[in-house]
């Protein structure tokens, strides 16, 4: 992979590779030799390959919360916990059925209206706050907030409360991940109040999934915009390539959600393998995505590639409904930040990973 670090050590396990310099090698390593086995280290499945990934997405064992902690238990009692019970994309059965056509439905409609517009709105705005683009260590910034401020724009929140709103999906955010203290969750909670009164609406499921659509854009669209960026930079023959198809090879190349995660419901085969009743699986989507099985040579970064198969936004019912959304924001702010300046090959030096379990976000510039 040209520009890419050399001499690295593995990833420890499939967790800690979502953040490492390079982890497809390794991806292709479990494709090769474990496309799905136990890992009595971290104490769950791994599902790697494409068929192993679709198996454990589309069974009927598989849920995507142990059945008797439908929402964290650090989160019980907050108002974080309170949206987190409602979120359509962490509901099975009944709940989800009756919740996902209108969550379908709200996204379909930013589709159908002012999406463009706005991210070309918004995305002009935060790249002259950049000064340029100039300034590398400020482009998370840019790729954080241009989401927030485009869904938060079509929800119908103020102008003037969008650098608020930002902060408050930030702070929302980190209460939801794997680890947050209780001073995290304490201060999601007060976002959470935040973000339920500015999207406006009352306190129901719909208001909880319009908080949902803020909060599951914000790292997973802000790593599609970064790492649009590194291809541009490692591949300098994608930068005469139309911008949309990039990104469309970004999402299956270096994905910006790497996993998640399924719980056995029923104990039985899935994907092959007897399960456990209570067993944790870890679905990692970016390795599905580097399956020769399910894209040829898939080490190689192939803009014009055919019939590609993407597993980073999920398969089956609690497939993401922002595929094209997310997309578009990523490749019109990146056009934005392009035209204002930006110079692929500066950004490497100094890239590094945000923390994070799921997800894969570049910072770019010196650590400050």
């Amino acid at each position: 992979m040209p520009g890419s670090p050399s001499a690295i050590e593995r990833p420890r396990d499939p967790i800690a590779a979502a953040n490492h310099p390079d982890p497809y090698p390794y991806y292709r390593e479990l494709l090769a030799r474990r496309p799905l086995y136990r890992d009595e280290i971290l104490g769950l499945w791994v599902a790697s390959s494409a068929g192993a990934v679709t198996a454990v997405l589309t069974s009927s064992r598989c849920r995507v919360r142990p059945p008797g902690e439908p929402v964290p238990r650090p989160l019980l009692g907050s108002a974080v916990g309170e949206i987190f019970g409602q979120l359509v994309r962490m509901n099975d059965g009944p709940a989800h059925a009756g919740l996902k056509p209108a969550v379908s439905q709200a996204v379909a409609s930013f589709e159908a209206h002012r999406v463009g517009d706005e991210t070309r709105r918004w995305a002009a705005h935060l790249a002259a706050e950049l000064g340029a683009a100039s300034e590398l260590a400020r482009l998370a910034d840019f790729a954080f907030h241009l989401p927030v401020y485009v869904i938060a724009s079509l929800l119908g929140v103020p102008d003037t409360r969008l650098p608020a709103t930002v902060d408050a999906v930030d702070r929302f955010v980190g209460a939801l991940a794997p680890g947050a203290t209780r001073e995290d969750v304490e201060r999601g909670a007060a976002a959470a109040d935040q973000l339920l009164e500015a999207v406006g609406r009352g306190r129901d499921a719909m208001a909880a999934n319009r908080v949902g659509f803020l909060s599951q854009a914000y790292e997973a669209t802000a790593g599609l915009i970064g790492n649009t960026v590194v291809a541009l930079a490692r591949y300098p023959s994608a930068r005469d390539a139309p911008l949309g198809a990039v990104v469309r090879e970004v999402a299956r190349y270096d994905a910006p959600v790497q996993n998640t995660r399924r719980f056995v419901a029923e104990a039985g085969d899935v994907g092959g393998q007897p399960m456990q009743d209570g067993d944790a699986i870890l679905v990692v989507l970016a390795a599905a995505n580097h399956d020769a099985g399910a894209n040829p040579a898939p080490e190689r970064f192939e803009v014009r590639r055919r019939e590609r198969r993407v597993f980073t936004f999920g398969v089956g019912v609690h497939a993401c409904p922002g595929e094209t959304l997310a997309s578009t924001i990523a490749e019109l702010g990146v056009r934005q930040l392009l035209d204002a300046g930006l110079e692929p090959d500066a950004v490497l030096d100094g890239l590094r990973y945000r923390a994070s379990v799921n997800t894969r976000v570049p910072l770019f510039g010196a650590v400050g």
